[in-house]
């Protein structure tokens, strides 16, 4: 008798204040730089998009969007260190799109560190286009690093 062991999906769910912890464990362990609880708790009680993707109730991802009219404004996105580059960060940015969309959104924009190549590969994958540079917008060690600003029609 062969066993075939199927590989579960992740699944996505709206963040809540319950998973915070988690988040910012995941959070601080990615970034030099990481949000705060403050940022996450905030954004959660000013009622932005809030998602945590998980693999078999691992958290894996997470990414937070602020929808304005038609326009969906990517604030921030993280797939755990253990699990980049299998294309989970595909996944959690599609299903970003899909939210959006259900909710009128028919641009994305978001801001990246030019520091930060593969996220830079992963918006242009994506169809994302550059249209500008926010100066000095990121923290970087006593200096600021610009942001480039990308954006995409959905």
């Amino acid at each position: 008798m062969n066993a075939i062991l199927k590989r579960s999906e992740p699944d996505f769910a709206p963040m809540r204040l319950e998973d915070v912890d988690a988040v910012l464990a995941l959070e601080q362990r990615a970034y030099r730089f990481p949000w705060t609880r403050a940022n996450f708790t905030d954004s959660l009680a000013a009622g932005y998009s809030a998602w945590c993707c998980r693999r078999d109730g691992e958290l894996i991802g997470y990414a937070l969007v602020m929808m304005a009219l038609d326009e969906a404004h990517l604030l921030n996105i993280t797939v755990a260190p253990d699990w980049q580059r299998r294309g989970y960060g595909l996944l959690i940015m599609r299903h970003l799109f899909d939210v959006a969309r259900s909710h009128g959104g028919k641009h994305m924009f978001l801001e990246v560190r030019p520091s930060n190549a593969a996220g830079q590969g992963l918006y242009a994958r994506l169809g994302f286009k550059t249209i500008g540079r926010r100066k000095g917008y990121y923290p970087a060690g006593g200096a600021r690093e610009d942001a480039v600003v990308m954006t995409l029609t959905l």
